[in-house]
């Protein structure tokens, strides 16, 4: 776009140079000229959202067909491990075949405060409904480029993680349909529990029927004035729909990206398309820049301790039980009350008949 302004604004500044030295002709060119360069000015960075906010897309964190910035030399903007192969049209993680893990990680950390992602990506097998695995993880995290048993990754994190999750391992559990994506903030010390799919720690989320589906699927990643938002385009309608919405998520700058996955005993294609990242150009208040303070580990300012959670489904099971039993005392109270009320109503007519 700029080298267009250039060469557009020197065709106006020559077409200006050859009109008649006439003062009118000369200011309604000028006039054209400015406007032309307002718009493409304009066109560089996109206003998607209501509260006057601009997107611009970051090519040195982004991965694209034919997907020449990945690579193993030093000056590749990404590098790759495991038994990731780049193909022509995607990114194969993981092949159809057990026990493969692979990954691709950004080599430049990433200072944006505010940022979208776009991640295409295909789930496809030859194995049959809940006989397939196990998913891909899209990371922002300190560490980078190790092997682990989540997804490929290490189950210890600092960061953020999102999971697209595509077989159950936790049978106890029948509330979600898979494949599921979740989100997770981890900060260096809590364990995502792959054995019960991150129940314990994940942030919420939703179903999402991305496996062996002939269009396009894509998953959105937005972080904004701390607040994480997840949705998805899977329906080949190209129109996202809410996955997951959660304010005060904390996350440090200087983290990097990182895509992987795993297969198990069960196993699919994991294919990564594209990764297209956008910095949020974000119009704050004084107020907001003074209330913006430097962050130093990830956190969730309403995340619920998973422990707390569950003393607190006890106690709640108690009261009820104590509640039920105050009840039916209340109730034999009342009727006996009211049977000895009625045995004196019926004395006293009685009497009145003696």
């Amino acid at each position: 776009m700029a080298t267009i302004a250039m060469k557009l604004n020197g065709t106006i500044y020559t077409t200006i140079m050859d009109l008649p030295h006439s003062l009118s002709n000369k200011i309604k060119v000028s006039a054209l000229l400015v406007l032309i360069l307002a718009f493409v000015s304009s066109s560089n960075g996109e206003n998607t959202y209501e509260d006057n906010s601009y997107e611009f897309l970051k090519r040195e964190y982004s991965l694209s067909k034919p997907y020449q910035g990945l690579g193993s030399s030093s000056s590749s903007h990404w590098e790759f491990m495991g038994n990731t192969m780049v193909m022509p049209e995607h990114i194969r993680l993981a092949p159809d075949m057990q026990s493969r893990q692979g990954a691709v990680w950004s080599r430049i950390p990433c200072y944006l405060r505010d940022w979208e992602l776009q991640v295409q990506f295909k789930i496809h097998g030859e194995g049959k409904k809940n006989l397939n695995g196990d998913g891909l993880a899209i990371w922002l995290t300190k560490e980078r480029m190790q092997i682990g048993q989540v997804f490929g990754s290490a189950n210890i994190f600092t960061g953020l993680g999102i999971f697209v999750d595509t077989y159950p391992n936790d049978d106890k559990q029948h509330e979600r349909t898979f494949p599921f994506i979740s989100a997770m903030v981890g900060n260096g010390s809590v364990a995502y529990d792959h054995d019960r799919d991150g129940r314990t720690t994940d942030l919420g989320g939703c179903t999402a029927h991305v496996r062996n589906v002939e269009h396009d699927t894509f998953v959105l990643i937005r972080y904004m004035r701390s607040r994480l938002t997840i949705m998805t385009d899977i329906e080949g309608k190209q129109e996202w729909k809410d996955c997951l919405d959660m304010p005060g998520v904390r996350l440090p700058q200087g983290y990097c990206f990182g895509v992987s996955s795993a297969t198990g005993d069960l196993s699919d294609n994991h294919d990564l398309v594209s990764f297209k990242l956008y910095e949020l150009t974000v119009e704050r208040s004084p107020e907001e820049e003074e209330e913006q303070q430097e962050i130093t580990l990830p956190s969730v300012d309403y995340r619920v301790d998973p422990n707390v959670h569950v003393e607190d489904e006890g106690r709640s099971i108690i009261t009820t039980f104590f509640i039920f039993i105050v009840s039916v005392v209340a109730l034999v109270v009342v009727i006996v009350v009211i049977l000895f009320l009625y045995s004196q109503y019926k004395d006293s007519r009685r009497k009145r008949f003696y």
